[in-house]
Parts: structure tokens; sequence; C-alpha cells
């Protein structure tokens, strides 16, 4: 057996002429307290992560059983184990099927990278043996104490494609620059996460996303965080995943804030019910599993690859917006962790929802990015079409949800995002699109672009954003308010929808949300819009 002593040693040579900032910074005695740690799964075996002052990572872990065989459209199975777990690479990405390139005018020579690593583009091998989660920390006297803010993020991806095997999400800088542990979760997609099979249990990927943040809360004390300062983040559908959550677990959500980034349960449409079991049928129909005597038996014996391959085949449907169409397979109402878009407006009127602290944002140009794939079907948005979908989906969406919050005592705070740095840029007018945000908090666009460097003014935003995030994930009651940042509120007279990056200034500005808000007593919200029939 390889001594902790040596381990150490391993660990901090192999990051040296890497690191950033110096591993040489490293205490080992500190080091060898977390280089592994027992968990419910037996020890596991982490690193230190190059680039970075001595934070230690932990990949691939696995949170539950592999959803295969007879787990395949089944709930996620818990388990306990003794082996040793070296986590020393992502697992696999869940099942996906992702978008084709597209030649869309004046891209940046650094845009369909940027795309393949946001848009699970980048060629990493799949599997359906692909429930795994990574932990980013590093040891300090706050981990002695198991005490440091715990943030859990959930990828977006229209519940359809995403995954953590990106250093889009390599948490590793924001770990390095914040007394914060990170981990980032997979969860199952598509066909396999959002079946919409009748009659069996349904939205798999969210009860992933609850089996995650369970292991978490059993296990994270042991790699410095602290169970009872759980944060649930995502960005789009995670976004979406994380306001669900509120709602589905009001009794135990675990969590003790949420932050959600350009998505919540009122930003986008979902087909009916009816479409929803016609896909399932479609595919079914595939992988030649209609007329079989046990249907479920025979699409739990289908190769996933080719079940993938079905689902990818069904085109989505319309809605109202030319920029945002609807996945074949999403989330699908079933009372119990997922509710109907009515009955989420009688919910958070009567104030049936978990009373957990909330940081909710949009960028000021979300259609920047999907303006590609609609390009890609021919379609050029007018001005008009673009600013109906950015208050269908974002403004107005952030802005319920946080006078909701406000209404039933939640502290509730809102952000716009408007940075277009050189090295994010995907077009000259691409702006603060959907999903740019993100690099401020992992803080990794130097590697996502490339190696493209930064400016001044956008580490600074870095820093001020990683501050943030952790402040809140820290103190979700108090410590946004002790940055200066006031909770929202809709009155006219208050300035409090924080800016930030506005003109690529790296210090946050505050203005009226009605700013942004004001025609929103006249839209109907994504989630609310019915399907096209166009």
């Amino acid at each position: 057996m390889i001594s902790t002593v040596l381990l150490v040693a391993l660990a901090i040579r192999g990051s040296y002429g890497l690191a950033r900032h110096g591993c040489q910074s490293c205490d080992p005695a500190a080091l060898a307290k977390y280089l592994t740690v027992d968990s419910s799964n037996g020890p596991i075996t982490g690193h230190v992560a190059a680039n970075t002052s001595c934070v230690v990572e932990y990949q691939g872990i696995p949170y539950v059983k592999p959803p295969v065989g007879d787990l395949r459209f089944a709930p996620p199975q818990r388990f306990v184990g003794t082996d040793a777990y070296e986590a020393a690479a992502f697992g696999y990405d869940c099942p996906l099927t992702a978008s084709k390139p597209v030649n869309y005018p004046g891209f940046t020579p650094q845009a369909q990278t940027i795309i393949n690593y946001f848009a699970s583009a980048a060629g990493t091998p799949q599997s359906e043996d692909c429930l795994t989660l990574n932990v980013w920390s590093k040891p300090t006297s706050t981990s002695d104490r198991a005490n440091k803010p715990v943030l859990v993020f959930f990828y977006g991806g229209r519940f359809t494609i995403g995954n953590t095997d990106s250093p889009f999400y390599n948490a590793k800088y924001f770990a390095d620059a914040e007394d914060i542990v990170v981990v980032t979760v997979n969860y199952r997609l598509n066909i396999l996460g959002f079946p919409g099979a009748p009659g069996e249990i349904q939205n798999l990927g969210l009860r992933d996303q609850r089996a995650a943040v369970e292991w978490v809360r059993d296990n994270i004390s042991r790699f410095g965080g602290n169970p009872s300062k759980i944060t649930i983040s995502g960005q789009s559908s995670g976004g979406v995943g994380v306001d669900y959550w509120a709602y589905a677990y009001q009794s135990d959500p675990i969590a003790h804030s949420i932050i959600a980034h350009s998505g919540n349960a009122f930003s986008f449409p979902s087909n009916t019910k009816a479409a929803q079991e016609a896909n399932w049928n479609t595919v079914m129909s595939a992988v030649n599993c209609s007329d079989a005597a046990d249907t479920m038996a025979c699409m739990r014996q289908a190769n996933w690859s080719a079940i993938e391959s079905a689902a990818a085949a069904i085109r989505p449907a319309k809605s109202s917006s030319v920029l945002r169409s609807i996945p074949a397979f999403w989330p699908k109402p079933d009372n119990d962790v997922v509710f109907s878009a009515d009955d989420y407006v009688s919910l958070t009127a009567n104030g049936s929802f978990a009373k957990l602290p909330i940081l909710l944002g949009n960028n000021d140009n979300e259609n920047g990015y999907y303006q590609i794939p609609a390009y890609a079907q021919g379609i050029i948005p007018t001005e008009d079409q673009v600013k109906a979908f950015l208050l269908e989906s974002f403004t107005c969406p952030v802005a319920y949800q946080a006078t909701a919050r406000r209404a039933h005592g939640v502290p509730s705070y809102a952000y716009r995002y408007f940075a277009d740095w050189d090295n994010t840029r995907l077009y000259p007018n691409s702006g603060a699109y959907h999903g740019v945000d993100l690099h401020m908090i992992f803080g990794a666009s130097v590697d996502v672009s490339g190696g493209l460097p930064t400016t001044a003014d956008q580490r600074q935003l870095t820093k001020l954003m990683q501050k943030a995030w952790f402040s809140f994930s820290n103190d979700p009651y108090s410590g946004l308010a002790n940055l200066g940042w006031p909770e929202f509120d809709p009155d006219d007279g208050k300035k409090t929808l924080v800016q930030l990056g506005l003109n690529n200034t790296p210090e946050p500005h505050f203005t009226y949300p009605s700013v942004y808000d004001a025609p929103c007593s006249t839209v109907t919200m994504g989630a609310l819009a019915q399907p096209s029939s166009a």
C-alpha cells in the first residue's frame, strides 16, 4: 500500500510547474488530512488540482448505484460501500446527443471551442453508468471545523444535454479563491432522465439531483464542508431544477439557499402530457419494443445508444418564440417532484415553497447564444422577437420569483449581468449571452477559450462575483447585505436590481428593477405559454 506521505508528495509534485500560485504553499500535514477521506462509499482519494494553491479535487465519485439493467428508467438507488476509490478522473457523461456545429456569421476564433465545452460537444465519453459527482476543496482551518459553505451546482442544457467533464464547470479556481467547497453533479438527461412513460415514475434526472444532495449532506463534512450550509445552484434548466426543488421538498429541503442563473420554474415551456407520452411511444417503436409483452422490460434491455439516437431524432416542438423550442423529453408534472405551470402560479401565491433565501439572475443578451441554433434552422429573429423572448423567459420570471419570495418574507436578490469580454465573445455583438456569467463564478475562461488571456477588470469582476457567491452561500440572510447588495424590492423608488459588469466595469451598480421589468404585467412568461401548433 502506498503511504499517505508518499501520496501527498506525489500529489504536490504533480502540480509543480503547473500551479498558477505555486503549490509550494501547500502544508503537507494539512493536505494529508484531506487527500484521502472516508465516505459512505468507502475511502476516497483525491489529488491536488493543477494551477491551484493546494485545492484538492475528487472526481467521478459515484453517488448512487449505476442506473443500468433493471435500474434504467428507475429512481436512483443509494448504496453503501467499503472499497477504496481513486477519484482521479471525471466520470462518464450521461447519454446525450450534442447539436452539430453551426457556421454562424462573424464567429470569433474561440467561439466554437467555448460552445463545445458549454454544450457537451467536446467528445467526452458517455455511458449509462454516469451518476457521479466531483468535489473541490482547499484544506484550511475552516475545513478542520467542517464549516465551509457548500455550493452544489447543476448544469443546464434543456434537460437534454449537459455534463461536468468540461473546463466550463471545473471549480478548482473558485475553491482556490474562496473558502468554499464546490460540488458538480452528473444527472440523467433526455429520455433516460425524463422518459414521460405513462404510469411510470417520472423526472428521474431531478430525483438524481436529490440523491446527489443527500450524498453531499451525509459526506461533505469529511471534505471540510458544513452540511447545514448547502446552497443548490443551477444555470438555465439547472436553474429550473433548483427552483422546482423549493416546491417539491418544502418540509425537507436539505439546502439552506438557492442560486438560479438564467432559468426558474416560469422560464421555459413544456410539451403537453399527450405529446410527452407520444414521444415515448415513438422511441419504443424505434427500438422494437412496442409489441413486447412487457414494454418496460424491453426498453430496459434495449441498447442505450439506440434509445438515445431514437430520442434525439424527435424534433423539438415549436413554442410561442422562434428562439425557444420545446425539447421532446422534459420534466413531466407528477404532483411529487414537478407540478404543472398553473399549479406553480397558485403554489407561489400561497407561499407553498421552502422558504430558502434565493439569488436569481439573468444576462442582458441571453439571445446572443440562442440565435446560433436558431440560425441553423434558417431563423433570424426580429428585434421585437428578441425583446419578447428576453422578457418571457428571463427578465419577467426573475422579477416574478424575486417579488414572490419577498412577499412571503424570504430574502431574495436579483442581478443582471452585462460584461462582454474579448476572450469569451462568440461574435461581434454576442454581448452578455446565455451562460457567459458562469465564466465569472468558475473563473475558468482562460481554459475554456483555449488560453486567451483575461483583462484586469475581468479578473476583478471574477473576484467580486466569487466573493458574492461565497458570501451568500455562507450566510444567505446577510452575506450579500454585508457586501452592500440590497435585497430585491420592486418598489419604483428603490434601486435593488444589481448590475454586474455594466460597461465592463468590475464594480457592482444598482438600478430600479422597473428599468427592465416594467412590461412584465402584460407578458406571458415562458412556462405559461402554450405550445405552438404551427
